[in-house]
C-alpha cells in the first residue's frame, strides 16, 4: 500500500471501536430513552424526583471515567478495562430489567433498580475513556486525519443512539386502548438494552488482537509502561505524600462548602469537589513541561464551558421528554408515536450530518481556513442557544392542556445536532492531540468529568419543569377504616369514558376532611356536605396518565385530589376489596431559578438561552488567549 494510500484510508481498527461503541451506546441510550418515563409511570415518582436521579445517574456515569482512566494509564491499559467495564455494564441492564419485572413490589424494584444503576455507572467508567483514547492511538502523532476520525466514530455512537429509542422505547414504552403508558412493558426495553450491551463486548474480545493495531503493527492498549517523548524524557513521577494530604483536605473542604453552606446534594457536593481538586492534582504533577502545562489548561478551561453545553443538551433524557409525553401532539396518521422516540431525532441528525461535517472541515482544511478547536466548540454553544430560543417562540403563551406540532421539538434537535457536531468530537480530538501520552486516558477522564457535573446540574434544571401536578404520598389503608374511606371515595366513581373528555373541561369532585396523626397517617376521613371542588380534567388525566388504574377522586379541603384503586385479593380464600390510596397536589409551588419563577414552559426554555448563549460569547472571545497556549496545535 502506497504512503498516499495509508494517508487517505483509516484503519481498519477503528470501525471495529466505531462498532463496540455504536452497541454500548445502543445499550446506554435505550435505557435511558425509557428511564424517566418508567420511574414516573412505574414506581410514581414525582418528575423533580426523577429529574434528580437522573441527573445524578448520568453525571455519575461520567465522573467514574476518572477512575477507569487512572487504572488504564497505570495498570491495566486500554484493553483489560474496556472488557472489565463491559462486564460490569452488562450485569447493570440485567438488574433493571429485573427491576422493570418487578416493578408492584416498588420496594424491591427501587432497590434494584440503585442496584442496576451501579453497576452501569462503575461499568462506563472503565469502558468510555478507554475506547475513545484508543482511537487516537490508531494514528500517527500529528496526522491530521484524527479530527476527521473521531467524526466518524462519533458517527458510530449516533447510529448506537439512534436504533436504540426505536427497538428499547417501542419495546418499553406500549400505551392501552385510552392512550396510557402501560407499566409492565418496561422490562423489555431494559433487557434490549442488556443484549446490545452484550453484542459489544463479544465483537470487542473477538476481533481485537487483529485490529486494533498502529500504523506499524503493534498492539494498541496493553498495559502501560514509561510513555517517553521528545518534549519529556521524565517517567511518571510518584503522587508526594504532601500533595495527597493537600487533596484530601482540598476535597473535604469543598465538598463542606456546597453540602453544609450552599445547601446542594451530597452527589452534587461530592462532584463539584472531586472536579476542582483531581484537576489540580494532576496540573501541578512536577514532570509536566511548561507546554504540556499550558496545553492542560487549555483542556480545563475549554472543559469548563463544556459544562454549559452539556447541562442543556441533556434535557433530551428529562424534561424535553415530559415535554414530548404531555404538550406535543404525537399522533402521525393516526399512530401515537411513543415520547421515547423523539430522542431518536438527535442521532439521525448526526449519523447524516456527520459526513457533510467531516467534508466541510476537510476542505476548508485544504485551504487554511478551517476553525479552530475554540471557535468550533464558541459556535457549538451558539447553535444550542438557538434551539431553545426556537422551541421558547414555539410554547409561548399555550396553555398546559395544548399540544404543540412535534415540528417545534425536531426542529430543536436539528439545531441541537448541529452545535454538537461542531463541540463534541473536536472535544475528544483536542484532548487526544494536546494531552502528554503519559496521562492522556486520565485527562480523557477530566474532560468526562465536565459532562459529569453537566448531566448532575442537567437533572437539577430539569427539576425546574413547571408541574400542573405533583404526587404526594400513598397511603394503604385496612379494616373499618378502609371500609370507610372507600364508601366516601365511591360517591365519585370515575369510568374509563371520563377521561376522555375534553382536556379543557372541568370536573367538581366532593370535598373530604381529612385528618391525621403525628406519623402523617390517616386517622379519620369525613365528607365535607355541599362542599365540592372544582378540578381541572387536564389534572386528572395526568394523575390517570400516572397511574391508570384509578377509578375513582375526590379533593381535600386544602385543594388537593385524592383518588384510588380497588383491587380484589384473596384472604383465607375469600375476595376482599383493598384500597390503594394516593395524594396529588393541584397547586405545586412555582420553582425559581436566580430568584425568578419559572411560571411556564417559554420561561423554562429561556433558562438555557441565556445559560449558552453567554457560554458562546464568552469563549468566542478569549479564542485567541487559548490558541496561544495549544502552541501549534489547532
Amino acid at each position: 500500500m502506497s504512503s498516499i494510500e495509508t494517508n487517505k484510508k483509516h484503519p481498519k481498527g477503528l470501525y471495529l471501536l466505531y462498532f463496540t461503541e455504536m452497541w454500548e451506546r445502543f445499550s446506554y441510550y435505550g435505557m435511558r430513552a425509557i428511564f424517566t418515563l418508567y420511574m414516573v409511570n412505574a414506581l410514581l415518582f414525582d418528575k423533580a424526583s426523577a429529574s434528580s436521579i437522573y441527573g445524578s445517574y448520568t453525571g455519575l456515569v461520567y465522573l467514574t471515567p476518572l477512575l477507569g482512566g487512572y487504572i488504564a494509564d497505570r495498570y491495566w491499559g486500554n484493553r483489560k478495562s474496556i472488557i472489565f467495564g463491559g462486564l460490569l455494564m452488562a450485569v447493570g441492564q440485567f438488574f433493571m430489567f429485573m427491576s422493570g419485572s418487578l416493578f408492584q413490589e416498588v420496594e424491591l424494584a427501587k432497590t434494584m433498580m440503585y442496584t442496576g444503576l451501579g453497576f452501569l455507572i462503575f461499568g462506563n467508567g472503565f469502558f468510555k475513556p478507554n475506547i475513545s483514547t484508543m482511537v487516537g492511538q490508531l494514528y500517527p502523532d500529528g496526522d491530521r486525519r484524527v479530527d476527521s476520525a473521531f467524526t466518524i466514530f462519533y458517527q458510530g455512537i449516533n447510529l448506537g443512539a439512534l436504533l436504540a429509542p426505536a427497538i428499547c422505547g417501542s419495546l418499553g414504552e406500549q400505551y392501552d386502548t385510552l392512550g396510557l403508558i402501560i407499566p409492565t412493558e418496561f422490562k423489555w426495553g431494559f433487557l434490549a438494552a442488556c443484549i446490545g450491551m452484550v453484542i459489544s463486548l463479544i465483537a470487542f474480545i473477538m476481533l481485537k488482537n487483529k485490529y486494533i493495531v498502529t500504523p506499524e503493527g503493534t498492539a494498541v492498549g496493553m498495559p502501560p509502561k514509561s510513555y517517553q517523548t521528545e518534549e519529556t524524557k521524565t517517567e511518571k513521577a510518584p503522587i508526594s505524600p504532601t500533595k495527597y494530604i493537600f487533596g484530601i483536605a482540598g476535597l473535604g473542604a469543598i465538598f463542606a462548602l456546597f453540602y453544609t453552606v450552599l445547601g446542594w446534594d451530597l452527589i452534587g457536593s461530592a462532584m463539584v469537589a472531586i472536579s476542582i481538586v483531581l484537576p489540580a492534582i494532576i496540573i501541578t504533577d512536577a514532570s509536566l513541561t511548561k507546554i504540556e502545562r499550558d496545553r492542560i489548561w487549555v483542556i480545563y478551561i475549554i472543559a469548563f464551558f463544556v459544562i454549559f453545553f452539556w447541562m442543556a443538551f441533556e434535557q433530551a433524557g428529562a424534561s424535553l421528554t415530559f415535554f414530548a409525553a404531555e404538550q406535543t401532539d404525537r399522533v402521525i396518521f393516526g399512530w401515537n408515536m411513543p415520547a421515547s422516540l423523539f430522542q431518536m431525532f438527535n442521532a439521525f441528525f448526526i449519523v447524516i450530518l456527520a459526513p457533510l461535517f467531516v467534508s466541510i472541515w476537510g476542505f476548508l482544511g485544504a485551504r487554511g481556513k478551517e476553525p479552530s478547536s475554540p471557535v468550533k466548540q464558541a459556535m457549538g454553544l451558539g447553535f444550542l442557544a438557538l434551539g431553545y430560543l426556537f422551541i421558547a417562540f414555539g410554547v409561548d403563551g399555550i396553555q398546559p392542556w395544548d399540544k404543540v406540532s412535534m415540528l417545534w421539538l425536531v426542529g430543536l434537535y436539528l439545531i441541537h445536532t448541529i452545535g454538537e457536531l461542531c463541540l463534541s468530537p473536536i472535544g475528544l480530538s483536542m484532548v487526544v492531540k494536546l494531552a502528554p501520552m503519559r496521562v492522556v486516558s486520565l485527562l480523557m477522564g477530566v474532560w468526562f468529568m465536565s459532562t459529569a457535573l453537566a448531566n448532575k446540574l442537567a437533572g437539577e434544571l430539569s427539576t425546574l419543569y413547571p408541574e400542573d401536578v405533583k404526587h404526594v404520598t400513598a397511603v394503604q389503608e385496612a379494616g373499618d377504616q378502609n371500609k370507610q374511606f372507600t364508601a366516601i371515595l365511591g360517591t365519585s366513581q370515575l369510568d374509563s369514558t371520563h377521561w376522555t373528555l375534553s382536556l379543557k373541561d372541568s370536573v367538581d369532585l366532593p370535598v373530604v376532611d381529612v385528618t391525621y396523626d403525628a406519623e402523617g397517617k390517616m386517622t379519620d376521613a369525613k365528607l365535607a356536605e355541599g362542599k365540592t371542588e372544582r378540578v381541572s380534567n387536564y389534572q386528572l388525566y395526568l394523575i390517570k396518565s400516572f397511574n391508570k388504574s384509578i377509578n375513582s377522586a375526590l379533593a381535600t379541603a386544602d385543594g388537593r385530589v385524592m383518588v384510588n384503586t380497588l383491587d380484589k385479593d384473596k384472604v383465607d380464600g375469600k375476595d376482599v376489596e383493598t384500597l390503594g390510596a394516593e395524594v396529588w397536589n393541584l397547586h405545586p409551588e412555582k420553582p425559581t431559578f436566580a430568584g425568578v419563577p419559572v411560571k411556564n414552559l417559554f420561561d423554562f426554555f429561556m433558562i438555557f438561552v441565556y445559560l449558552a448563549g453567554a457560554a458562546s460569547i464568552l469563549l468566542f472571545l478569549i479564542r485567541k488567549f487559548l490558541l496561544k497556549r495549544m502552541h501549534g496545535i489547532t
